[in-house]
């Protein structure tokens, strides 16, 4: 009986989802995974209150939230087609969720890691003056890949140290350009004039003076990090997450980060408040009003130290 249901469920999508090879494979795996988890019970005669056992089963082996939400997308996939071609009542994975998906914080690099890469980088010929501008202004700036590549010329104020950003959705910002960004980039656009095409309108182009595309950016932060022997993976979104990270360790300013990075709901930029104990303490000792004793003159005493 279990085969016959994975062939009619293979069949159907296949031949009326176009499900991508992927999928394909993936959904298949993931009903046969059922019918294991189901063992001598009908899969007809499956409730919500067994498939919740399921799920806490899997969670428990270890599998993600993301991988577990799967598996519950084809289980319903395939209870409406049984209900379609075969009349079953119910649909026992209607009514349940996947766990929670831990938010997973961005991986920054220290302040002292990040200035050493850029004050590493030189930029003695055409690529390198390049890529160390595109590093500059994606730690200056907070860009996605995406707008890194999609910058235009006209959208860069190197004399007022701004630049309008279009991000997701079409969206667009202005963001702060630091001055070593700004140095980087003024050096860059001297080469660029050399090698870019005519009607091309990108800051960052490639060798044969066309627009750099996102994978090529990534290739180049895989060169740097092998060319200057960096143990940790370097990507852009590292130096992204970076430029978050230092700024809300050194102002505190939530809100200023979210403008930055072009975040819709400030509980994404929330992500970046995982500071450092030290960090905490430090802000705490130096602005609460209730964390410093007063001395005998009645000014309050100087912070307390990182050991407390």
């Amino acid at each position: 009986m279990n085969d016959e249901l994975l062939a009619r469920f293979a069949q159907y999508l296949e031949g009326e989802r176009h499900a991508s090879p992927q999928t394909h494979k993936a959904y298949l795996r993931d009903l046969q995974e059922l019918m294991t988890l189901a063992g001598s019970k009908p899969l007809k005669e499956l409730t919500a209150l067994d498939v919740r056992g399921f799920v806490r089963q899997l969670a428990a082996r270890g599998l993600s939230a993301y991988t577990i939400g799967r598996m519950l997308s084809a289980w319903r996939t395939f209870y409406k087609l049984m209900a379609r071609d075969l009349a079953w009542p119910l649909d026992p994975a209607s009514s349940v969720k996947p766990p929670r998906k831990r938010q997973r914080l961005p991986k920054a690099m220290s302040e002292d890691a990040a200035v050493g890469l850029l004050e590493n980088m030189p930029d003695d010929d055409t690529l390198s003056a390049r890529d160390k501008a595109m590093f500059e202004l994606a730690y200056s700036s907070g860009l996605r890949v995406s707008e890194l590549v999609s910058v235009q010329l006209a959208d860069v104020d190197l004399a007022g140290g701004l630049a309008r950003i279009t991000g997701k959705g079409n969206k667009t910002r202005m963001v702060p350009v630091g001055s070593k960004a700004r140095e980087a980039v003024e050096a860059w656009l001297t080469e660029r004039a050399l090698i870019a095409l005519p009607d091309c309108t990108q800051v960052f182009v490639g060798q044969h003076g066309k627009p750099l595309s996102t994978r090529a950016v990534q290739a180049r932060f895989k060169t740097w990090e092998a060319r200057l022997g960096i143990a940790e993976p370097l990507h852009p979104h590292k130096l992204r997450h970076s430029c978050a990270t230092h700024l809300l360790q050194n102002s505190g300013d939530l809100r200023a980060v979210q403008e930055l990075l072009g975040h819709a709901n400030l509980s994404t930029t929330q992500v970046y408040t995982h500071l450092d104990w030290k960090v905490l303490a430090k802000s705490y000792d130096a602005h609460h009003p209730r964390a410093r004793r007063k001395d005998d003159n009645g000014a309050p005493e100087a912070p307390l130290s990182d050991e407390f």
